[in-house]
């Protein structure tokens, strides 16, 4: 029988109500409310939605304010996959591949080191194999479309440090390798997630020359015991150059507090009832600095946007960075589950009947918004108006 890997202790079911803050889950448990510490700083806005199962551990107290841990959650789907969250356990989950053989190209490699310090930086391990010595560094990925995984789901200034220092490292003559661990197996395509972090994208395009980029799904039991195997996934280096860049569409979610009337002009006094508002934009150059000054309050208004901005507050801007303008394809999207809509509404450019939707609940805590995220942002990519994919 084989000795299947199991980084934890017995778990218990819990089921998901809230993230206060970045490491801690309010969740119900037996019947119970009870608060876990969550060791990941991810945002996994499309993983723990409210009633999201999760995987937690009893801990022994000690100093900390919580008796319990999040080390998983089940993704919605049928099947549910379980996800392993748990980001201080992802060396340990290499450590096993590696010593099992089962990562695609480092098959002969062995752990000689781990936490190595070179200059001021640190790197996960060093392995050794018939070629001699290389540094490899570990990152976890849980965000997922539908077969494209990617990395990272909030910005990371530390990994694309980790990149620089591997891309140093390597011109000066030593082996590096960044090796991605997606926690699912029905990944197929890897790609760095340029809509949330476009600064890492454009480091580890830039990198690729000379560190080696290693993306491999692996599988989890309900029991959360590792799989001896992992699958090497694809990267589309060709789609990711081309759509890399800052450049796109976004939705900006708002929130009022209270039923307002606003005057816009010639679409005259409108009524807007208190809840969340979507709003879909695009800006082909400079994305990122329109999306800064949909949260400014002070500055000239120019928008029908602006106004409502002025008496709304900002509880997120999401960009889909593209080569093309999706605010139209995003506004159908929206559309189709909002509320109410404001008609002419941001939308004098084309033939849409509005470009702004009303919601009475937070839709980043709704499983059809972070699915229609997931599809406009990961999921295009193999569609007919994406390029071949390139080899990993």
């Amino acid at each position: 029988m084989t000795d299947l890997f199991r980084p934890f202790g017995p778990l218990l079911s819990a089921r998901f109500i809230s993230r206060p803050n970045r490491f801690l889950v309010e969740c119900e448990q037996d019947g119970r409310l009870v608060r876990a510490f969550l060791p990941n700083p991810g945002r996994l806005q499309e993983l723990l939605l409210p009633g999201s199962s999760l995987y937690i551990i009893k801990e022994e107290t000690g100093s900390r304010a919580t008796g319990f841990t999040v080390v998983g959650v089940l993704r919605e789907g049928d099947p549910g996959y379980p996800i392993m969250l748990h980001t201080g356990k992802t060396n340990a989950v290499a450590r096993r591949l590696l010593e099992k053989g089962a990562i695609p190209g480092l098959e002969g490699a062995s752990v000689a080191g781990h936490e190595v310090s070179v200059g001021r930086s640190r790197f996960d391990f060093l392995l050794r194999d018939g070629e001699g010595d290389m540094l490899l560094e570990v990152k976890s990925c849980t965000l997922m479309g539908q077969r494209v995984a990617m990395f990272p789901d909030a910005v990371t200034a530390r990994g694309k440090r980790h990149l620089e220092g591997l891309a140093s490292l390597a011109r000066e003559g030593t082996r590096t390798a960044v090796l991605f661990i997606v926690h699912a197996p029905f990944c197929d395509t890897f790609m760095p997630d340029y809509h949330t972090d476009l600064a890492f994208a454009r480091t580890l395009l830039s990198a690729r020359s000379s560190v080696r980029i290693i993306p491999v799904a692996v599988e989890w039991g309900h029991d959360l015991s590792l799989a001896d195997h992992a699958t090497l996934l694809d990267i589309p280096w060709p789609y990711i150059e081309r759509e890399a860049h800052d450049r796109g569409s976004y939705v900006l979610v708002l929130s009022l507090a209270e039923d307002r009337f606003l005057d816009f002009g010639r679409l005259g006094r409108i009524f807007f009832r208190k809840g969340f508002y979507l709003y879909a934009g695009s800006a082909m150059v400079n994305l990122t600095a329109r999306m800064k000054r949909h949260v400014r309050r002070r500055k000239r208004f120019h928008w029908h946007i602006d106004w409502l901005r002025s008496v709304a507050e900002v509880r997120s801007v999401l960009p889909v960075r593209a080569s093309e303008r999706l605010e139209c394809t995003i506004a159908q999207g929206l559309a189709a589950r909002a509320a109410w809509t404001v008609p002419g509404f941001g939308c004098t450019d084309c033939s849409c009947d509005s470009h702004l939707f009303g919601l009475p609940d937070d839709p980043l805590q709704s499983a059809w918004f972070q699915r229609l995220l997931l599809s406009l942002r990961m999921d295009r990519y193999g569609r007919a108006d994406s390029l071949p994919a390139g080899t990993g």
